[in-house]
């Protein structure tokens, strides 16, 4: 089983996107059968069937055996992935990105994010990477010093690792300001 699948196929999201294939989904995160994952749900082994082959179609769950019961053949199911991701790019451009200080371009760059770690191997021993997050509070008065500031920090950043010997490494730094939470 993946840890993630990328889903940019519109017929693949059409498939995922009905509440009770969701719920499918989440039975078939260890192998059973229709008829298993039916029992659990409170549905009949047909209907599980119906929506499990769809789920195939679309790559979603795999056939990973078969086995014989009372004399009818009945196929074991496992999820392919224990995450599906949706690509943005499903739904496209809705207006003109506003340059690299604007939200879109920050939505842009959480897409390309997105499909490079959908992309990686992992199943490699060693996948070296480092994720920081945290929020800073900054005066209204200083908001530009700041962005300068990180934008200089980076930029020496890029300078000094910029060579074109060594592994490839992409960053993304993402500034945005935080939504006060709901009370």
């Amino acid at each position: 089983m993946r840890e993630v699948l990328y889903l940019d196929q519109i017929e693949q999201a059409e498939t995922l996107l009905k509440p009770q294939r969701v719920e499918i989904l989440r039975q078939l995160a260890e192998p059973r059968s229709c008829t298993e994952v039916a029992a659990r749900l409170d549905q009949t082994p047909q209907r599980v069937y119906y929506h499990v082959k769809r789920l195939v179609d679309a790559g979603l769950v795999t056939l990973i055996a078969e086995r014989k019961v009372r004399g009818i053949h009945e196929g074991v199911y496992q999820a392919t992935a224990r995450s599906y991701w949706l690509s943005p790019r499903l739904v496209g451009r809705v207006g003109a990105s506003r340059g690299e200080r604007g939200l879109g371009y920050l939505l842009d760059l959480m897409e390309e994010v997105q499909a490079d770690i959908a992309a990686l191997d992992r199943t490699a021993p060693d996948l070296p990477s480092v994720g920081v997050s945290g929020s800073i509070r900054v005066e209204p008065e200083r908001r530009q010093e700041f962005l300068d500031d990180l934008r200089t920090t980076l930029q020496d950043l890029f300078a000094r690792y910029g060579g074109t010997e060594g592994d490839a490494f992409n960053l993304a730094v993402a500034c945005y300001p935080k939504g006060e939470p709901d009370d």
